[in-house]
């Protein structure tokens, strides 16, 4: 939180250091985002459902930032995991991953396919409406992993050094809420503790252990088993945040917009959360997975994926089987670059490149809907 809350600080300066490092940068992103000016936000005109708010721009401008984070890392995964990933050494980072199902590397392949295409989208509807697309192509920075057969191009995400968040996993199957203030517990508390690699890092990672019945060593099936359960982080994440901006939007069409491509972002959580259940106990270093298939604990039992009944609105009402959560403070933009950031997804990016996603995150933030 301490880094957050040093990134927004100073309130009065945010704005000129954001224009002056985006353009450092090479960064284009909503141009008249990052001015005092009403460009960016000056309402649209259309007929009925095309009529764009200043909240409905920001909103969109956010969110095709956030989709491009997921290209990147989505993309690493798909190089190594995917169904087109090459080479015989590639091939144990894949088997690795079918230990959690056998259809790992389509549904990665296909969970690739699916955020480049929202980020597409929502940059070519920006650009239909007349505003600024985005691109966080100056901050490609990052080496990727040292894997021969990974391309050695600049990446904006790390997926070498994550704490991954397994709070969702008990989120949703406990009957409280987090928008009402619960708390909930890690389903695998190593996990959140230090630095693991979701990927192999360099072509070491990748040799056959010959004790391994399917030649897999204790350390890849480990890195197999982080990126199960970080792909489910990710997910929720997005299932969350949509949810939550959807309720700041003033046009009917980016209703629609968001509601279908949240929808998109569910479907992907559920398929990841079915699987990451299936990670093989283990223990590599200080990180332990537990036997979560044999669970009789109902907030770790694998096989309760779908969303248990809980407090919604208030805990006089009924419990309901809801999304959550789904408030700015637990889901909104800004919470969704501090989970990032708490990941270790942006390790080694610089404080600007920060100070920029969490600007564009106050504005998707306090975007009010208008009738």
């Amino acid at each position: 939180m301490k880094q957050s809350e040093s990134v927004l600080k100073n309130e009065s300066n945010r704005r000129s250091f954001l224009k002056q490092g985006a353009v450092a940068a090479g960064v284009t992103v909503g141009a008249g985002l990052l001015t005092n000016g009403i460009s960016a936000f000056a309402r649209e005109r259309g007929d009925g459902d095309d009529v764009l708010t200043r909240g409905d721009i920001a909103i969109l401008t956010f969110l095709a930032a956030a989709e491009l984070i997921e290209s990147d890392l989505w993309q690493q995964y798909n190089e190594l995991g995917g169904v087109n990933a090459t080479g015989s050494k590639s091939q144990l980072y894949l088997t690795a991953l079918q230990v959690l199902d056998g259809d790992m590397p389509q549904y990665v392949n296909d969970n690739t396919e699916d955020e480049f295409s929202h980020a597409a989208f929502l940059n070519a509807y920006l650009k239909s409406k007349g505003q600024q697309e985005v691109s966080l192509a100056g901050f490609s920075n990052l080496e990727p992993s040292q894997v021969s057969t990974v391309p050695q191009t600049g990446r904006l995400t790390n997926l070498k050094q994550l704490s991954v968040d397994t709070r969702w996993w008990t989120r949703y199957r406990g009957r409280t809420n987090p928008d009402l203030g619960a708390k909930f517990a890690q389903a695998v508390p190593s996990l959140n503790i230090g630095q693991h690699p979701a990927i192999p890092l360099k072509d070491d990672d990748l040799q056959p252990d010959p004790n391994s019945p399917n030649g897999v060593s204790n350390h890849l099936q480990a890195i197999a088993n982080t990126a199960g359960f970080h792909f489910g982080f990710i997910e929720q994440g997005g299932t969350s945040l949509y949810a939550a901006l959807a309720q700041k939007v003033s046009s009917l069409e980016v209703l629609r917009i968001l509601l279908s491509i949240g929808g998109s972002e569910i479907m992907h959580f559920q398929v990841w959360h079915d699987k990451a259940g299936n990670a093989p106990v283990l223990t590599d270093g200080s990180l332990s997975f537990p036997d979560l298939a044999n669970s009789t604990d109902p907030v770790l039992k694998a096989n309760l994926i779908m969303p248990e009944p809980c407090e919604f609105l208030d805990d006089d009402l009924p419990l309901c089987a809801v999304i959550r959560p789904i408030s700015d403070q637990q889901g909104g933009a800004a919470a969704t670059i501090q989970s990032f950031m708490d990941d270790g997804l942006f390790i080694g990016q610089p404080k600007h490149f920060l100070q920029l996603l969490f600007e564009l995150a106050h504005d998707a933030d306090h975007a009010k809907r208008e009738l």
